[in-house]
């Protein structure tokens, strides 16, 4: 095992981190709206901050994507085998799609819905892409919540994977991104 581990740029890392936060504040935001009843204030900015928490993930995971593409990413060492290494590349186009896609449905539900995504400070929105229509709104809410509900698992996997990476198999995996 090297002393030094290779890492990722402080740029990888740095976006790494910040998006970890967005999601899991994504998470808390939507799971804790129920303290709030429906049509209430606090409710209405429990939303809002889920949607531009999402929003905010959609935007960085283009500029994480195009920062990998430029970086690469560092050598594992010791190298995984092939299996280790397919499910590694499978899992973060995974988490990238989840990146992506989630924020879009998100956006879609809302829309159809008749909601508004007011930019924050602003008293602006974002103007809908989508006419209201209740019944769309109602599947696009089933497929983004059970998204959601799979990639709470997917997420726990991923730090899961980091942590055996770490104190299992004692590889850099984890040191790289740290």
């Amino acid at each position: 095992m090297n002393a030094v581990a290779a890492r990722y740029t402080p740029t990888q890392r740095h976006l790494h981190w910040l998006m970890a936060i967005l999601v899991v504040l994504a998470y808390l935001l939507v799971e804790q709206r129920d303290l709030f009843p429906r049509g209430s204030s606090g409710r209405f900015a429990m939303m809002q901050g889920h949607f531009w928490a999402g929003i905010t993930i959609f935007l960085l995971a283009f500029w994480r994507i195009a920062t990998r593409r430029r970086h690469g990413a560092p050598p594992i060492t010791p190298a995984l085998d092939r299996f280790s290494a397919l499910a590694s590349k499978s899992m973060h186009i995974a988490l990238y799609a989840f990146f992506i896609v989630m924020p879009l449905l998100g956006m879609a539900t809302a829309w159809s819905d008749g909601k508004v995504i007011e930019i924050p400070f602003t008293g602006a929105a974002l103007p809908a892409l989508l006419p209201e229509n209740k019944p769309l709104a109602h599947t696009l809410e089933d497929i983004h919540g059970t998204i959601g509900d799979i990639f709470y698992w997917v997420i726990g996997l991923h730090v899961l994977a980091a942590l055996y990476h770490h104190w299992v198999r004692r590889d850099d995996t984890l040191r790289r991104m740290l």
